[in-house]
C-alpha cells in the first residue's frame, strides 16, 4: 500500500518525508559498500512513516526550527528501523511487509552490527538538534524498548496478563510515539510545559492504539496482507489483547484454561482452532473500542494546543491509526 497516496494527513509535510528519506539514505555514504547496501535495503522497504509525520506535525505546529525537525525526524525513524532489525532476528522472521527481512539473507553476527549502526546513526542524528533534553529523552526511549524486549522474552510469554500487556506495548510501540510528540515540542520556542506535557500525553495514547490495532489485524487480516501467518504472536507465545479478552471472556474453554494459566500451547491445530475462536468472537470488536478510547485521549490533549492546519492534520492521523487495514 502507498501511504502517502491514502492519507491526508501527510500531504501538507509530503516535502518534508522526502527530506527526512534523504536525509536517512545519506547516513551510510563513505561507509562499507555492503553495509551501504544492506542500509539502501531496510529503508526501501518502506513503512508508514507515522512516527517522523507526527514529529513534523507537531513541530511544526508549535514553530519549531525546520531543519532541526527534519533532523529529529530522521532519528526518531532511523531508531524505529533498529529496532526492526534486532526484532526480525530475535523472532526469526523472514518477512516484513511481505519482503525478506536482513537476517533471511544475512549471518546473525552481519545483522546484529547493521542493527547497531542504524541505532548510532539515529543518535547522531538525535545529537545534532542540539537539545540535551531531546537526548535525554532519546537515551531513555532506548532504554524503555531494549527492556521491554529484554522482558517479553524471558518474562511474559503465553499468558494472558492485562498488566504485563499494557507494559509491552508501551515499551515496544508506544515510548516511540510519546518520544517524537515530546521531543518536537521540546526544540520548539512556543510550546509551554503544558503544551509539552499534552504532545506527551498524544503521542503516548496514539501509540497504544496503533498497537491494539496491529494486535487486532494479526488475527482478522489474511497472511498474503501481513507477511508472516494469520496468529503468528499467539503461535510464537506472544499474548496480545484480542487473545486475552477472549480468555477472559470464555474461561471455560480448555485454550483459555492454557492462557489464563500461562501454558503455551504447542499443538499447531489447537492454535488454529484458537485463532479462529478469536476471530470470530466479540473479543476483537473490544480491542477496537479499547484502541478507539486511547484515540479519545489522545484528542482530548491534542485540543489543549491552540487550533492550526497541523493541529488538524494530526487529528486525522489519530483517527487513521484506529481505521487502517491492511
Amino acid at each position: 500500500m502507498n501511504l502517502n497516496a491514502t492519507v491526508s494527513f501527510l500531504a501538507p509535510i509530503q516535502e518534508d518525508i522526502t527530506a527526512i528519506e534523504t536525509l536517512m539514505r545519506s547516513q551510510a555514504e563513505g561507509h562499507n559498500p555492503d553495509l551501504q547496501a544492506a542500509f539502501n535495503l531496510l529503508l526501501s522497504a518502506g513503512g508508514k512513516r507515522i512516527r517522523p509525520a507526527v514529529t513534523m506535525l507537531a513541530g511544526r505546529m508549535l514553530g519549531g526550527e525546520h531543519m532541526r525537525l527534519i533532523k529529529l525526524s530522521a532519528a526518531i525513524e532511523l531508531l524505529h528501523t533498529a529496532t526492526l532489525v534486532h526484532d526480525d532476528l530475535i523472532d526469526g522472521s523472514l518477512l516484513r511487509r511481505g519482503m525478506p527481512t536482513l537476517n533471511s539473507r544475512w549471518s546473525p553476527g552481519a545483522t546484529v552490527l547493521t542493527g547497531d549502526f542504524v541505532f548510532a546513526r539515529a543518535a547522531n542524528m538525535a545529537a545534532q538538534t542540539e537539545s540535551i533534553a531531546v537526548m535525554k529523552l532519546f537515551a531513555h526511549t532506548l532504554t524503555v524498548i531494549v527492556e521491554g524486549e529484554i522482558n517479553q522474552l524471558f518474562s511474559s510469554r503465553c499468558k494472558a496478563d492485562r498488566e504485563a500487556y499494557h507494559k509491552r506495548i508501551y515499551a515496544k510501540t508506544a515510548s516511540l510515539f510519546e518520544t517524537a510528540s515530546q521531543s518536537a515540542a521540546l526544540i520548539s520556542p512556543t510550546a509551554s510545559q503544558e503544551m509539552i506535557d499534552a504532545m506527551r500525553l498524544y503521542g503516548y495514547h496514539i501509540g497504544m492504539a496503533f498497537q491494539v490495532v496491529d494486535d487486532i489485524l494479526d488475527f482478522t487480516s489474511d497472511a498474503s496482507s501481513l507477511g508472516k501467518p494469520v496468529g503468528s504472536d499467539l503461535r510464537s507465545g506472544i499474548i496480545t489483547l484480542p487473545a486475552i479478552l477472549y480468555a477472559e471472556n470464555y474461561p471455560h474453554d480448555p485454550c483459555a484454561q492454557d492462557l489464563i494459566e500461562g501454558n503455551c500451547i504447542q499443538d499447531p491445530e489447537r492454535q488454529a482452532e484458537l485463532i479462529s475462536a478469536i476471530r470470530g468472537s466479540d473479543a476483537i470488536l473490544e480491542s477496537h473500542h479499547e484502541a478507539e478510547r486511547y484515540i479519545g485521549i489522545a484528542l482530548e490533549n491534542l485540543r489543549k494546543v491552540p487550533a492550526s492546519p497541523e493541529r488538524y492534520s494530526l487529528e486525522d492521523l489519530a483517527q487513521y491509526i484506529v481505521r487502517r487495514e491492511f
